[in-house]
């Protein structure tokens, strides 16, 4: 089965460099284009098998379809919805907050 492409929406983009920008003030190129490189990981892994994330979300938000994938080795999730032609990426936002409060309000970040 051909892998469907991962298409972040703006707030997913805006999500990400927030998180470039941190690991960045926090002195860490390293640990910066090492979630860069979680990330593009996470994308190929959900491009190829998007029922594999967890629906956890979807029932809390009552948002059908939504599902999350936990980067490796680092705290950010990645919220996505499986179109027919594409993965739609809605956010990428740290595990530890409000996961469902973040979603509602998407000016929180």
């Amino acid at each position: 089965m051909k892998p469907k492409p991962v298409i972040p929406r703006e707030q997913a983009n805006l999500d990400v460099e927030e998180a470039i920008r941190y690991y960045l003030s926090e002195g860490s190129e390293r640990a910066a284009l090492g979630f860069i490189d979680a990330l593009e990981r996470a994308y190929a892994h959900i491009g190829r098998h998007p029922a594999s994330g967890s629906p956890r979300y979807a029932f809390e938000l009552d948002l059908p379809g939504l599902r999350f994938w936990l980067l490796q080795r680092y705290p950010q999730i990645v919220l996505y919805v499986e179109l027919d032609d594409r993965v739609d990426v809605w956010r990428v936002l740290h595990g530890q907050r409000d996961i469902p409060a973040w979603m509602r309000d998407p000016g929180k970040s």
